[in-house]
C-alpha cells in the first residue's frame, strides 16, 4: 500500500502516554498513515471466519458490541493516525469483542498485517519480532511498555564496537561484544559463560545501561 510505504518512521508526535523515543529521534510508533484504508471490515469478518473454523468455534457476531465497532473500524479507515494510535485501536477492539470468539486472534491478524508491510526494511527476523510484539500487545498478553521497548530496540541500527553490551532478538541472552570480523560479524559472549560466538550483527540488539545486571 503505497500510502503506508511513502511514511515508513515518519509523521507528528505520538499520542499522549506512549514512549516516542530519544531526544532528537523519531520513534517508529509516531509513523502516521491511512493503516485502514485498505482493510475493510469485511476483510475482518472473513479472518475471525477463518479463526473461527479452525478452531472449531462458532461463527457470530456479539449484539451488544458488534455494530458499534463495525461504525468505528469503517470512520477510521478515511483517517490517518500514528501507528501507536492504530495499535491501540485494534486492541480494543479486541476487548470490546464484536465477534463471539477469536475476537484477539482476528485483530492481531490485521496488526501483523500492517507492521509487515511498515517495517519491511527491517532485516526478516527483525521484522517478525516486531509482528509478534505488537500481536502479542493486540491480543492482551504483553504490556504496552514491553511492545515499544522491543519495537524501538529492533530499529535501531545494528552497528556494534567491542565492548558493546548487547541481546539477543527476544532478549533471551544477554551478554557483550568481544571483536568484529572483518567480514561484518561480530564475536560475542553471552554473560555468564566463556564461551564465544560468532553472530551476524542483525541478530542482536543493544541492551540498554539500566536493565544491565
Amino acid at each position: 500500500m503505497a500510502d503506508e510505504a511513502a511514511n515508513r518512521f515518519a509523521g507528528a508526535s505520538d499520542r499522549p502516554g506512549h514512549p516516542g523515543g530519544s531526544s532528537g529521534e523519531q520513534s517508529p510508533l509516531q509513523t502516521r498513515a491511512a493503516f485502514l484504508k485498505n482493510r475493510s471490515w469485511e476483510l475482518v469478518i472473513s479472518l475471525n471466519q477463518g479463526a473461527c473454523t479452525r478452531g472449531g468455534a462458532q461463527r457470530g457476531q456479539n449484539s451488544e458490541s458488534y455494530a458499534a465497532v463495525e461504525a468505528e473500524w469503517r470512520r477510521r479507515q478515511a483517517e490517518t493516525n500514528s501507528l501507536a494510535e492504530t495499535i491501540e485501536f485494534l486492541r480494543q477492539c479486541h476487548r470490546r469483542a464484536p465477534f463471539l470468539f477469536f475476537n484477539g486472534n482476528t485483530f492481531a491478524d490485521v496488526g501483523r498485517t500492517i507492521v509487515d508491510l511498515v517495517f519491511a526494511e527491517l532485516q526478516t527476523g527483525r521484522r517478525r519480532e516486531v509482528m509478534s510484539a505488537v500481536a502479542h500487545y493486540i491480543a492482551g498478553v504483553l504490556p504496552w511498555k514491553a511492545m515499544a521497548e522491543i519495537i524501538e530496540s529492533l530499529c535501531e541500527t545494528a552497528s556494534f564496537q567491542p565492548g558493546d553490551h548487547v541481546k539477543t532478538l527476544r532478549g533471551s541472552t544477554h551478554g557483550v561484544i568481544k571483536q568484529i570480523l572483518d567480514d561484518g560479524r561480530v564475536v560475542w559472549q553471552p554473560r555468564g559463560t566463556k564461551s564465544e560466538l560468532i553472530a551476524l550483527p542483525e541478530s542482536l540488539v543493544p541492551e540498554k545501561k539500566s536493565r544491565r545486571k
